[in-house]
């Protein structure tokens, strides 16, 4: 639809005073700023639309957000390297610390007002690094990362990166940093120890000098205005010169007995009774991560559910708990 079409749209709508039509044809004037690369513009479009619709008390639109920039699927050689995605999580989906909360919305807040920043010879955070134990969050922020600023999520597929042959690893990644420039998105390099290892470590050191040497090669010259978000399990492997190279290191812990408790309310507000031993439970999945605690919770409220309650006991909760430690012996 064209911008005159658009303005058509909206006042008609105005005029029969059809809020439902006026916000849909508002989100998809938003998602043609997005695709003309004018972010911010289209993130204010979205948080307004967003406010209106819970000032009305107005439904979510029943498709996904026009908002989510769509580009074209990869072709050739990119579509053996990326996972094309469009994530609709957001930062209030994820339970976390209030700390690195924060951080992740500075990192919003930088890429949304990159063009302020640049106008005065500043540069946004745009590589991130995360690092912490499995199911500690790190893949869902990246997720939400990309619903937030309404991009796509460019999931690295190490199988189609990384080969035996050598030199052909580093010309995979070169092309997937040349997409950086002409297809922005999130770009999210999952397990990244496989390609920043250590540069003295393995056997074959010749070739991971060399894959590591053009990583950071890239991504030191890239310019793009795609993020680029890096997590791994196993910091401990990584090549210090990696670290200097982000502009921002997150660690994820483990969840505390706090952040258990927002876990199981968030997951069971509508399972648990009015008086409900959050604070023991807790205690109970405490050396759990953040995954392994929801999927306790939705466990136990399967287990309710399937027996006929709407409700759930803390004995349910206490055995999906211990089912999950046991597990992981």
């Amino acid at each position: 639809m064209s911008t005159s079409n658009h303005v058509l749209a909206l006042v008609k709508s105005h005029v029969d005073r059809d809020d439902q039509q006026f916000l849909s044809v508002a989100l998809q004037v938003a998602a043609r700023e997005a695709r003309q690369g004018h972010g911010h513009v289209a993130q204010e479009l979205r948080k307004l639309i967003d406010l209106a619709r819970s000032r009305e008390g107005l439904p979510p639109p029943a498709s996904p957000s026009p908002l989510v920039f769509q580009p074209l699927p990869p072709k050739g050689e990119l579509a053996s390297l990326l996972s094309v995605s469009h994530p609709r999580q957001r930062l209030k989906d994820l339970v976390l610390p209030d700390e690195t909360a924060g951080r992740l919305e500075r990192v919003i807040h930088e890429y949304v007002q990159q063009e302020r920043l640049r106008a005065f010879g500043l540069t946004p955070r745009r590589k991130i690094l995360m690092i912490g134990p499995p199911g500690s969050g790190k893949t869902l922020t990246a997720h939400a990362l990309a619903g937030e600023l309404g991009l796509p999520l460019m999931t690295l597929l190490l199988e189609g990166v990384i080969t035996k042959f050598m030199g052909e690893t580093a010309a995979k990644l070169r092309t997937v940093f040349e997409a950086m420039g002409t297809m922005r998105g999130v770009y999210f390099f999952d397990e990244f120890d496989a390609i920043g290892a250590k540069r003295s470590a393995g056997n074959d050191v010749g070739e991971i000098r060399r894959v590591l040497n053009s990583f950071l090669q890239f991504l030191e010259q890239d310019t793009s205005t795609s993020l680029i978000v890096a997590a791994t399990n196993h910091p401990e492997l990584l090549d210090p010169a990696l670290f200097r190279r982000f502009d921002d290191v997150i660690e994820y812990q483990l969840p505390t007995p706090a952040v258990i408790t927002r876990i199981l309310k968030n997951k069971l507000a509508r399972f648990a009774p009015p008086k409900f031993s959050w604070s023991k439970l807790a205690a109970a999945a405490e050396g759990l991560s953040h995954a392994e605690v929801a999927r306790a919770a939705e466990e136990a409220a399967k287990t309710a559910i399937l027996g006929g309650r709407e409700q759930i006991g803390g004995t349910e909760l206490l055995a999906a708990i211990e089912e999950r430690k046991l597990a992981r012996r």
